[in-house]
C-alpha cells in the first residue's frame, strides 16, 4: 500500500501562527475523533503548548460506541481531562463545566487581581475532527466556518462564547505520519485530503479493518459475509448497484460509496482504536490491559 503523508505548505505556516497566539490563551482544547482518538492525536500540538491545561475533547461521539468513553476513561485514570463530545445541549452543558474546571486556577488568580477579562482557550485539533462545529456549539451560532473536506478552516478565528473567548485555528497534521494504520484511519475519516489518497487501496484496508472489528455492520449493510477485501467490495458493487456493461463491477462508485457510508454514520457507531493504540499515542498510561 502508498504510504500516507500530508503535510501541505500553509501547515507549516499555521505552526508558526500558532505559536505567536499561544501566549495570549489560558488553557487548550484538543478536539479529536471519537470514531479514533489516537489515531487523531497530533502529538506536536501538546509540545506546542507545553504545560497549559489541556481538555482532550473526543467529538462525534454520536458516531462511535462504548469504546471511545472506555479510552476517554483510560485518559482520565491516566491524569489528563478527557470528555466525549457531540453537539448535543447536555453535551453542551458537560462541555462547559469541563472548561470551567479546566482554567479555575487561572479565573481565580484573574479575580484576586480585580480582572474581568474573558478566560481564553486556544482549540486544536487535526483537520476535520470537528473544531469548528465545536465552537459553534459553544456559542449557540455559526461564528466559524465549517466544512466536511479536511483544511477548510485556514486563518485564526477568535470567536465569543459566553465567558470564554475561544481561537479556532487551522487544522494541523504531524509533518510525518509515522504509524501507518493511524495514518489509514485518518484517511477513512476525512481528515486526509481525498485528492491525494489512492482510493481503492483505502476502501480495501477499511473493508479489511471492519470485517475483523465490526463484521455484523458489513453484514447488514452490504451483505458481505467473509471473504477476501476484493471479493468484500464486489459485494458492496452488487448491493448498491454500481454494475458496468458486460456485468463489470464499478469499483470506484463501490469505493466512494463505502467511505462516504462510514464518514456519514450509516454503517453505525463505530470505533476503530483501542486501548493499546491510545498508550501506543501517549494518550493514556500503559498500565492498560487489553
Amino acid at each position: 500500500m502508498k504510504t500516507i503523508q500530508w503535510y501541505p505548505g500553509h501547515m507549516a505556516k499555521a505552526v508558526r501562527m500558532l505559536e505567536e497566539n499561544l501566549t495570549l490563551c489560558d488553557a487548550v482544547i484538543f478536539v479529536l475523533d471519537a470514531r479514533a482518538p489516537a489515531s487523531s492525536y497530533n502529538p506536536v500540538l501538546k509540545k506546542l503548548v507545553r504545560e497549559k491545561p489541556v481538555l482532550y475533547l473526543l467529538n462525534k461521539r454520536d458516531l462511535s460506541d462504548g469504546g471511545a468513553e472506555a479510552i476517554a476513561d483510560a485518559m482520565k485514570k491516566s491524569g489528563r481531562s478527557a470528555l466525549c463530545f457531540s453537539a448535543m445541549r447536555a453535551d453542551v452543558r458537560s462541555l462547559q463545566n469541563a472548561m470551567n474546571a479546566l482554567v479555575k486556577e487561572k479565573a481565580e488568580r484573574l479575580k484576586a487581581k480585580g480582572s474581568n477579562r474573558a478566560l481564553r482557550l486556544f482549540v486544536a485539533g487535526i483537520p476535520n475532527t470537528g473544531k469548528s462545529t465545536v465552537i459553534n456549539a459553544l456559542s449557540g451560532g455559526k461564528k466559524a466556518k465549517t466544512g466536511d473536506k479536511a483544511g477548510v478552516t485556514r486563518s485564526k478565528q477568535w470567536v465569543k462564547c459566553g465567558a470564554f473567548d475561544l481561537l479556532d485555528t487551522p487544522g494541523l497534521m504531524p509533518p510525518s505520519l509515522e504509524n501507518q494504520a493511524f495514518a489509514r484511519r485518518l484517511a477513512y475519516l476525512g481528515s486526509v485530503n481525498d485528492d491525494i489518497l489512492e482510493y481503492d487501496e483505502i476502501a480495501l484496508a477499511l473493508l479489511e479493518e471492519l470485517a475483523v472489528k465490526y463484521p455484523d455492520r458489513l453484514k447488514e449493510r452490504y451483505g458481505i459475509e467473509g471473504g477476501d477485501p476484493l471479493e468484500m467490495l464486489n459485494k458492496v458493487c452488487a448491493r448498491r448497484g454500481f454494475v458496468l456493461r458486460g456485468n463489470e463491477y464499478d469499483y470506484e462508485r463501490g469505493e466512494r460509496a463505502l467511505i462516504d457510508d462510514f464518514r456519514k454514520g450509516k454503517l453505525g457507531r463505530i470505533v476503530l482504536d483501542g486501548l493499546n493504540d491510545a498508550v501506543s499515542a501517549g494518550l493514556a498510561d500503559g498500565f492498560i490491559d487489553g
